[in-house]
């Protein structure tokens, strides 16, 4: 048996052929039975994400066109369609994958945390489902101690890397702690709901969510528990508002000068932080020169973020350094075990044909054999068949003058002194 690793990802294949080997939480189960009912694969986990379906298993060691069969009739695909999109992977290589995937090199943004969570559920529920042994339980707990130490060591998981991360992450730096702050965020697209989790993780204090659409606006504060208004009443809620984010695809910006200097009045001063992460712009510039007023739009956020980004490829540099030692630790873990299989197995082998010739023995003895005679007869037939394989090894060693092979052979059958 081996390790094997196969699958295909956002670097691999485009969105529609990942969509169609994604599995569903539905069919996990399912689809790890019939992956174990293949008589080639041992134990085995299924890693499965929007950008990503991966298998890892102990199997065969030719068993992955076995593997990618399997994969492709599952959901459905013929005629060898999924094969051009396939990575694969063994031993040691599985190994250093699983690492870079579990420590976010292998994500689409690097050193993004969320792959480590979903490689953990993946994990939960490959051995809940009792389709985890020996070797994929410690690689997989292996994976997530490196991943631990990779965050931990280096800097990869320090800086945002989108401008909806970062903006939070300005917003905190300036003012701390967000506990008792209210946010107004303008839209209700997908970089508002990134906003609104994020902010929500930093434990803002209450969010209103202002769209066009209010059944949009209410649908998204319902899942971050927010308030929904019209954006209409924009205005009215810049009064409370400690922190603006906006991004929607308006035309004409949505919020102006003479709005908000009405708002700052009422709020005597206290200053509000505004992000503009729309294109055109929904807060207007001249917003930007009112005092207690600090405005960024995306320009300034962008820079933040390819500043970030080099900072994290720096760090993803150490990062394959430590993958590197741990790779080696993993390797040297998995040639002890895999030694200790195979010297289970010769001690079992020897064991059947012993087992076998002490039932032949007492069968003759019961049917009233020479004692001696049946013992001399389960000496030869011991030594036989133990030496049967060494044998004809040693012939092979000794017409090729193999003199390696020959002091091996010949310690392993020369009596011990003792």
């Amino acid at each position: 048996m081996a390790l094997l690793s196969l699958g295909i990802n956002h670097l691999t294949a485009p969105v529609d052929i990942r969509e169609k080997v994604a599995f569903a939480p539905g069919q996990m189960q399912d689809a790890l039975r019939a992956l174990l009912n293949i008589p080639a694969v041992n134990e085995s986990v299924i890693v499965s994400t929007c950008n990503r379906t991966e298998i890892y298993c102990d199997a065969s060691t030719d068993s992955c066109e076995v593997i990618t069969d399997w994969l492709s009739q599952f959901h459905g695909i013929h005629d060898g369609k999924l094969s051009p999109y396939i990575y694969q992977h063994s031993d040691l290589e599985v190994a250093r994958h699983l690492f870079r995937v579990a420590s976010g090199l292998d994500s689409m943004v690097l050193g993004e945390p969320q792959i480590l969570g979903q490689l953990k559920e993946s994990y939960d529920q490959a051995r809940g489902d009792n389709a985890v042994n020996s070797i994929l339980d410690r690689l997989f707990q292996h994976s997530f101690s490196v991943a631990k130490r990779v965050r931990t060591d280096t800097e990869i998981g320090s800086n945002p890397v989108s401008v909806a991360f970062a903006a939070v992450n300005l917003s905190k730096q300036i003012f701390g702690q967000l506990d008792e702050l209210h946010a107004l965020l303008i839209g209700a697209g997908e970089t508002i709901e990134l906003v609104s989790r994020h902010l929500r993780s930093q434990r803002i204090g209450s969010m209103t969510i202002a769209n066009r659409s209010v059944e949009r606006a209410q649908a998204l504060a319902g899942q971050i528990d927010a308030e929904a208004v019209a954006i209409a009443q924009v205005p009215d809620e810049l009064v409370r508002a400690d922190i603006v984010i906006a991004s929607t695809a308006s035309q004409l910006p949505i919020l102006g000068k003479g709005a908000t200097e009405s708002a700052l009045k009422q709020r005597r001063h206290r200053p509000i932080f505004m992000v503009d992460l729309a294109v055109p712009r929904d807060i207007e510039a001249e917003v930007g020169e009112l005092q207690d007023i600090y405005l960024y739009t995306v320009d300034d956020l962008k820079t933040v973020v390819d500043e970030n980004l080099k900072g994290r490829e720096l760090a993803a540099e150490a990062a394959e350094e430590i993958i590197d030692i741990e790779v080696a630790t993993f390797t040297r873990w998995l040639k002890t075990h895999q030694s200790a299989d195979h010297i289970r197995q010769l001690r079992d082998s020897a064991e059947l044909i012993k087992r076998r010739a002490i039932e032949k023995a007492i069968a003759q003895l019961q049917q009233n054999a020479d004692p001696t005679e049946t013992l001399e007869r389960l000496a030869n037939e011991l030594t036989n068949k133990l030496l049967h394989r060494p044998t004809l090894e040693m012939r092979k060693a000794l017409q090729s003058d193999d003199e390696e092979r020959i002091r091996l052979l010949k310690s392993l059958i020369t009596p011990d002194s003792h």
